[in-house]
């Protein structure tokens, strides 16, 4: 299995996809132990003085004025673990904790925590024995961190509260830690408030969304490719030369792809044959600039992602000099700009290709496909109802793409009085990203049945390639009505597992 070492800096967007999706053991380089001890010392040493220090010897919060006695502080770093676990609603999805909990661990190794080098190492064996905390859907304002839901993994590591084990039972969190040989942390200075205080989800859900994102898009620009040959459209405005003179780095690559998709076509360039138009309509023609201004969108949150990867995110927090400083960095503005950004593309994306997919079933203006596709029009209803399932995840998509981040609601008697609401615009996305990946898939589904229809024309390779593969996946094609919602159930497995782009790229090569 691979194995993903965490020291001070360096830990990457596939490294967090690897421990999240694909179950790899994590490890503590000999650097990370180092730091932590380094850092120690240092929250040890203020902690032995008289003179209060902010999340070493108080408070916290509004309740920050309080000095802590030394006999009380670990039953402070408990209580603020316990108190703050309050998390209601559905369970968050395994993947996300997991994110979350590695993404928390990153930040404790960096050596700007404070926290001791034994829970560092407990947090690794969690996840490595598969045991994840139960994290509930609400409870984060994204600011101070993703309070709650780091809360409830903080409380697993102190072997309380609920867990899901490696067969996906939810027990007890001590007993799963017993069974594995797992000790629970006796929390000491600092350590409880250092478990809590980050953007980890947030940022564990933006990685996930930038990757399903950068496959939609490819699968997005295949699926309008072939709308495209379908519609008997113009491959003439894909050329390279017009996309260079409005040089947006993401509509170029948009355009090439389709372009490489459709080389070889005899469906493309009839526009002029029997009902001369001058030009296709805008969810043709304007492909390229929709999803292109997406993919650019996805270019700079990848870079927010990027930096915050490489921060430390934590208050109060160690620096070199031996100080311990409090600060905002925990604010999510960062990410929860981007989370909202990335909503607004996405609905533009579903919104432009169900545009396509609705020209397609309209006879006035699919340039001689019958209606709705259907075998027998009246007898049959084809795909009438597949675009309205189509329109009705359009509209919540649109729903989504209002920004959370807009809104602010101030909470620790006003001591907390902006936050960022960066959670719940990471959890609206993941929401948008499954809609647009069942989007793709109607319009691929109708898309590949009107390509099939134009009898006499032969499509491009990778339009067959598609296709073909499409069918070997269990979607079906041409005919008599059936019960539709298994085939576009099929559809939308092959393009969320990436058989969609695999099939294309087995043709046109690496896909931009």
């Amino acid at each position: 299995m691979h194995t993903v070492v965490v020291g001070t800096t360096g830990v990457t967007a596939s490294d967090v996809l690897a421990v999240a999706r694909a179950g790899a053991r994590v490890e503590l380089s000999d650097t990370a132990l180092a730091a932590l001890a380094a850092a120690r010392e240092i929250v040890d040493a203020l902690a032995a003085k008289p003179e209060p220090v902010y999340g070493v010897s108080t408070g916290f919060g509004a309740l920050a004025t309080r000095h802590i006695s030394p006999e009380l502080r670990a039953q402070l770093q408990r209580n603020i673990v316990r108190s703050h676990a309050a998390g209601m609603g559905p369970r968050v999805e395994r993947e996300v904790v997991r994110a979350l909990m590695f993404l928390r661990l990153k930040t404790v190794c960096s050596g700007h925590t404070g926290v001791r080098p034994e829970v560092a190492q407990t947090m690794a064996d969690i996840l490595n024995a598969g045991i994840t905390p139960v994290v509930h859907e609400y409870g984060s304002l994204g600011c101070s961190g993703d309070l709650a839901p780091l809360s409830h993994c903080a409380l697993t590591l102190m072997g309380e509260g609920e867990a899901e084990g490696p067969d996906g039972a939810v027990r007890p969190a001590g007993e799963l830690l017993a069974e594995h040989g797992i000790q629970p942390v006796e929390l000491r200075e600092k350590e409880g408030l250092a478990l809590l205080n980050g953007t980890d989800g947030m940022l564990g859900m933006l990685i996930m969304a930038l990757a399903d994102l950068d496959t939609l898009y490819k699968s997005a620009d295949v699926t309008a490719a072939l709308s495209l040959e379908a519609l008997l459209g113009s491959d003439k405005v894909l050329a390279p030369e017009l996309h260079a003179i409005r040089p947006h780095p993401g509509q170029s690559a948009s355009a090439a792809n389709m372009l490489a998709v459709l080389k070889g076509s005899e469906l493309t360039g009839h526009h002029q044959d029997d009902a001369p138009r001058v030009q296709d309509a805008y969810s043709v023609r304007c492909a390229p600039q929709v999803a292109g201004a997406g993919r650019d969108t996805l270019a700079h949150a990848r870079l927010v992602a990027e930096r915050e990867l490489a921060a430390a995110v934590d208050n109060p927090v160690v620096l070199p000099d031996g100080r311990v400083e409090s600060n905002g960095n925990f604010h999510g503005a960062p990410v929860a700009y981007v989370l909202d950004f990335l909503a607004i593309a996405a609905a533009d994306l579903g919104s432009i290709a169900e545009r396509r997919t609705d020209r397609l079933l309209d006879k006035n203006r699919s340039h001689g496909l019958p209606p709705f596709l259907a075998d027998d029009a009246g007898v049959d209803s084809g795909l009438m109802i597949a675009q309205y399932t189509q329109a009705a995840l359009v509209s919540e998509m649109k729903r989504l793409a209002v920004p959370a981040s807009a809104d602010s609601i101030p909470s620790s008697a006003m001591q907390e009085d902006h936050v960022s609401m960066g959670w719940s615009a990471a959890r609206k996305l993941r929401t948008a990203v499954g809609n647009l990946t069942r989007i793709v898939a109607i319009e691929l589904y109708a898309a590949a049945r009107a390509v099939e229809l134009r009898e006499g024309l032969t499509p491009a390779p990778a339009t067959r390639a598609v296709i073909e593969a499409a069918r070997a996946a269990g979607v079906g094609g041409p005919g008599p009505d059936r019960f539709l919602a298994p085939d576009l159930a099929a559809a939308d497995a092959f393009v969320h597992d990436g058989g969609l782009l695999a099939a294309a790229e087995t043709v046109t090569g690496p896909l931009r």
